[in-house]
């Protein structure tokens, strides 16, 4: 007779401001994040950690797809090039990944603190836990929303804190991301935000199909012309 072992899985989503779980409660930070991290992982001994990152601590940038590059680094050195020639030196520090949609589309560069990966793995190591996977939540989102998203266009809308960020999908591929700054109302203001938006990237027509990924409930039917979808930011990154 054999027995068969289970590694037990632990999904967490790290915000500024909270640490969600799966399988629990949020765990408020209110100190220091790795503190609080510390504190979550001493009871997962031995457990299998996936991370989500809050976009808070991610910087995006696009790179829009160029037949000369042949090799990912050659892809990784542009991005890294763009990411030093709009923040200066401190890009120096980041960890930098690709995300790829289709094989002649754009590439997401996702640029992380490189002390933030290494204090993960870090803090993993001593409670004694394996560490799968850090991964932005627009990346997580955008795997996720595939069958809402089908093969048309749309604007993937992230609600954090304080702040959007809003992802331009046309046939499963990215073709724009950006980040912005909003308060209480940018439910009302929704429509507003999106036709802005389509206006800088120049589209031909205001695209109303929106997929919303918002903290609280968000009500679809408040806004009749746009044809929306909303998730749990919660559930989607703890998927």
């Amino acid at each position: 007779m054999s027995l068969l072992w289970r590694s037990k899985k632990t999904r967490i989503c790290l915000c500024p401001d909270r640490i969600l779980v799966s399988g629990g409660n949020p765990v408020a930070v209110e100190k220091d994040v790795f503190e609080t991290l510390s504190s979550l992982l001493a009871a997962r001994k031995d457990h299998q950690l996936s991370v989500v990152l809050a976009d808070s601590f991610v910087r995006y940038l696009l790179l829009p797809f160029n037949p000369a590059l042949k090799r990912e680094e050659q892809w990784l050195a542009l991005a890294r090039h763009r990411l030093a020639t709009i923040y200066g030196p401190q890009a120096a520090e980041w960890e930098v990944k690709l995300s790829v949609t289709a094989p002649q589309g754009a590439r997401l560069a996702c640029a992380l603190e490189r002390k933030l990966i290494e204090g993960f793995a870090e803090r993993c190591v001593a409670a004694r836990v394996d560490l799968v996977s850090v991964q932005p939540f627009m990346v997580t989102a955008f795997n996720q929303i595939s069958r809402l998203a089908g093969g048309g266009s749309c604007w993937l809308v992230v609600e954090e804190p304080g702040r959007l960020t809003l992802a331009y999908l046309q046939r499963g591929s990215w073709i724009a991301v950006r980040s912005r700054r909003v308060d209480e109302r940018w439910r009302v203001a929704l429509p507003e935000i999106i036709e802005r938006e389509s206006a800088c990237l120049a589209l031909p027509e205001t695209c109303t199909r929106v997929i919303v990924c918002a903290q609280e409930a968000f009500d679809t039917g408040m806004h009749e012309a746009f044809r929306l979808d909303a998730l749990s930011y919660r559930d989607l990154a703890l998927a």
